[in-house]
């Protein structure tokens, strides 16, 4: 690995957290499930993975619904002397019981951490709130109890969710001991809650933000509001759109995950750490931002959000 890149430190277990990750997530998954090898990009995961470490990165992030734990854990293969130095996320989903049998996370993190060879993940999550009899086989406090048993067999570091609202949290808060320490949710300045209270309730209650697709404004969102002010910041700063998404992500105390299968995109990548935003030029990039909202992920959470606030 080249540098170290800048943590944040999770307050009730003091590990700490790269603030940017390399995700073998969806485009991965689209490609293995559909069948569609255009790019080999199932066959390049491993050397992806061993390519985005030697660049620099060391917090990577996969999930069940993925399906790319073999291709993670053969890709980290040569990076079990320095397990120490990386970050490994992994995720529940709650079909898994549908798909194979399992019952809960308990018995799903321990074959997947068979799959991917390795000891233990400094941090695993549910990755929906959708846990019921009817959708998991298990509701979502029994399933919350297995993570809080995940953490005490030392199977994972860290135990957090994802895509939760408050109403979620408030129900792991009122029946269980440990609250989830990581969040990960959508969010970019065309989505800058994506639901009602999420930011401010997480902050209160020592829940990091993680982000996925936080450079949707550059792609899946174009042409946008922000297309008219972008590319006088790249001049003022001499960065990229890019680096300058990522690093207004950063400095709102937000844990970025993006990816790229090109070296020179991994480098650009980790560009955004070596520079800082004006306040007000992070003002500005959220002002603009709020002209629009886009959002491809968990639309019924942002429906559910809109009604709540319009009412």
């Amino acid at each position: 690995m080249k540098f170290v890149i800048p943590t944040l430190t999770i307050r009730s277990t003091g590990s700490a957290i790269p603030i940017i990750g390399f995700g073998a997530g969806t485009q991965w998954r689209i490609a293995k499930t559909t069948g569609d090898t255009k790019g080999q990009f199932i066959d390049q995961l491993t050397s992806q993975i061993e390519l985005a470490i030697e660049t620099g990165f060391n917090h990577i992030d996969t999930a069940e619904v993925y399906h790319t734990h073999a291709e993670v854990g053969k890709g980290l293969e040569r990076y079990h002397s320095i397990r120490d130095q990386l970050w490994v996320i992994d995720k529940y989903f709650p079909q898994s019981w549908k798909w194979h049998g399992l019952n809960g996370p308990l018995e799903c993190i321990q074959k997947s951490l068979k799959t991917t060879n390795l000891d233990y993940y400094d941090l695993y999550m549910l990755h929906s709130s959708d846990i019921t009899k009817e959708t998991a086989g298990l509701e979502l406090e029994e399933a919350w109890k297995q993570m809080e048993e995940i953490l005490d067999k030392k199977l994972a570091r860290n135990i957090g969710v994802s895509n939760f609202t408050i109403d979620d949290l408030e129900r792991i808060k009122a029946s269980c001991r440990t609250m989830p320490v990581i969040n990960q949710i959508e969010f970019n300045p065309y989505l800058q809650e994506q639901s009602l209270g999420i930011i401010e309730y997480c902050h209160a209650n020592n829940i990091i933000i993680e982000a996925y697709s936080p450079l949707t404004p550059l792609s899946r969102a174009r042409p946008g509001p922000l297309d008219r002010v972008l590319p006088e910041l790249e001049t003022k700063y001499n960065k990229t759109e890019t680096q300058i998404l990522l690093r207004w992500a950063i400095q709102r105390g937000v844990v970025v995950l993006t990816t790229s299968s090109k070296e020179h995109r991994l480098k650009e990548i980790l560009g955004a750490l070596d520079f800082e935003l004006s306040d007000d030029d992070v003002e500005l990039i959220s002002q603009v931002g709020s002209e629009k909202h886009y959002q491809w992920c968990q639309k019924e959470i942002f429906d559910e959000y809109k009604s709540r606030k319009n009412k």
